[in-house]
């Protein structure tokens, strides 16, 4: 009997391994399906030099957009740009530095876009922080809420890409220690990107402005997080803080 269960234990990694992508498919239940082509539009992704960002810029320069890479690094962001110009032969990925953690950054990267283009037509706030020591950006915010909230600001619509193989827990040995150990069932960035690229992709959602998404599709969200007073509140000490004149 011992024998019978050490074999069970030795087998089930091998087990795993041969049925990793078809739990990972079981898990990845929403896929953006839509064939809409890009040419003559215009799309800027934040955070593009690596995982959800990286896949999702790429899909969209795949179908003829012209894409903008705001990156931190520069550096990176420019290796990750030749590299989606070989794959999907879209010269038109280019790069444009953005620090999310320093509202001068942003306010440059934005004056520099609208001297270059007439239009922006997809917008994807893919960038942000997790789980890091504290700190604070230049401005003084706590980190997250820096980066995550008013760095981003408000969009349209609010995504879950699931549980993704992503550099988003570098800052936290236990969890990259969870994700090694639960790595069979955890989405690879390009499934992780398909949720931001239905949003950004499917004709007639404008309706739904507003709601929130995972795994292509409306999801969820608590009482707090539907509260109209809560986010008037939330909007207009955002734009105080930013110094922006409330509406």
């Amino acid at each position: 009997m011992i024998g019978v269960l050490l074999l069970l234990l030795l087998l089930l990694p091998l087990f795993l391994y041969i049925a990793a992508p078809q739990i990972r498919k079981m898990l990845c239940s929403g896929m953006c399906t839509s064939t809409v082509q890009l040419p003559g539009k215009v799309a800027v992704v934040t955070g593009a030099n690596t995982g959800i960002g990286k896949e999702t810029a790429k899909e969209l320069a795949q179908r003829g957009a012209r894409v903008y890479l705001a990156c931190r690094d520069v550096l990176k962001g420019e290796s990750v740009a030749r590299e989606i110009q070989l794959i999907t032969g879209n010269q038109q990925v280019l790069v444009r530095k953005l620090d999310l953690a320093d509202t001068k950054s942003i306010r440059a990267f934005a004056k520099d876009f609208l001297a270059e283009e007439k239009h922006l037509h997809i917008l994807i706030n893919n960038a942000g922080v997790m789980m890091c020591p504290y700190s604070k950006t230049a401005d003084g915010f706590e980190m997250h809420m820096g980066v995550n909230h008013l760095g981003s600001g408000v969009t349209a619509y609010s995504v879950h890409p699931g549980t993704v193989k992503s550099e988003l827990i570098r800052h936290s040995s236990f969890m990259k220690w969870m994700w090694w150990l639960f790595s069979f069932f955890i989405k690879t960035p390009q499934q992780g990107a398909q949720t931001s690229l239905y949003c950004a992709l499917t004709e007639g959602l404008e309706i739904l402005n507003g709601h929130h998404f995972s795994d292509c599709s409306v999801a969820w969200v608590s009482a707090q997080a539907r509260n109209e007073t809560i986010a008037r509140r939330l909007w207009d000490v955002s734009c105080d803080l930013l110094g922006i004149p409330m509406e």
